[in-house]
């Protein structure tokens, strides 16, 4: 039941986000989904969650950080993404690349690299079980 509920919890406040997410102009993430959550049975108060995040064309989301205590593998699907991690270079990476975000990490820029062409991409958190909110907005 807990479970249930922590479930619920973290998919109202990625959707949350993801109503929230958009550039100046108001193009929103196409769709946020947690599409895996998994307790991890050797890691005690760890758990493995999967989250699929959809662009449209031109899409963003704003500078964000995940919980102190998530490490994120995030591999793209489909198209393009702009990715920026603390203060390294803006990176474009290309259906079949992944990138690594760690605990404390600010992730400046995440967008859409192509203004015409949908993108998705899969981000794989190891996070505190207990952790509701999987992503935090902040300001630069």
């Amino acid at each position: 039941m807990i479970r249930t509920i922590l479930c619920a919890t973290a998919l109202a406040a990625l959707m949350t986000t993801a109503a929230l997410a958009g550039d100046p102009a108001g193009t929103p993430f196409k769709n946020v989904k947690l599409v895996y959550d998994q307790p991890i049975p050797n890691v005690p108060g760890k758990s493995m969650r999967g989250v699929l995040v959809e662009y449209e064309p031109g899409g963003n989301s704003p500078a964000h950080l995940h919980p102190k205590s998530a490490f994120i593998y995030a591999t793209v699907l489909e198209g393009a993404i702009k990715s920026q991690v603390n203060d390294g270079p803006v990176v474009t990476y290309r259906t079949g690349e992944s990138w690594s975000e760690f605990p404390g990490d600010r992730h400046r820029v995440s967008q859409n690299a192509s203004a015409t062409e949908p993108a998705r991409l899969l981000a794989v958190f190891v996070v505190d079980t207990d952790e509701t909110e999987l992503v935090l907005s902040y300001m630069e």
